[in-house]
């Protein structure tokens, strides 16, 4: 019964859209998982990506899926680039990942226009200014 499932509560990680740099064309952004845990997280599986309205129009990027065997803690990950012109998206990351035999999963979503300076902070770990969900 679901009564019997453990509720296994995503704790001390986070997904992070980082300002890699910048030039006279363009920013370069890229998204990370940051464990901020006291033990390392395996088999961990993200899938990404965005959908929305533009222009009136229903908008729905490709969903793209990335596998890391081990995240150890204290560290993080390089996920994917991002394009700045999906910022105006939902941008969903559904984390999925086990610590011994215990599955966790969560849903991190940048919701449109929420990847923006004044929302800036310096990343844990990655030490690039950025957006962070916990």
């Amino acid at each position: 019964m679901i009564k019997d499932l453990p509720e296994n509560v995503v704790k001390d990680i986070a997904i992070a859209v980082a300002l890699e740099g910048e030039n006279i064309e363009a920013k370069t952004w890229y998204v990370y998982l940051i464990n901020l845990k006291n033990q390392p997280i395996e088999n961990v599986l993200i899938t990404s990506k965005g959908y929305g309205e533009k222009d009136g129009e229903q908008i729905k990027t490709s969903t793209l899926r990335h596998m890391f065997p081990v995240v150890n803690n204290g560290a993080f990950v390089l996920i994917e680039p991002i394009d700045e012109a999906t910022f105006g998206l939902n941008n969903e990351y559904w984390l999925s990942y086990y610590i011994g035999k215990d599955i966790y999963d969560k849903k991190f979503i940048f919701l449109p226009e929420s990847i923006v300076e004044s929302n800036f902070i310096k990343l844990p770990i990655v030490n690039k200014p950025g957006v962070m969900i916990r």
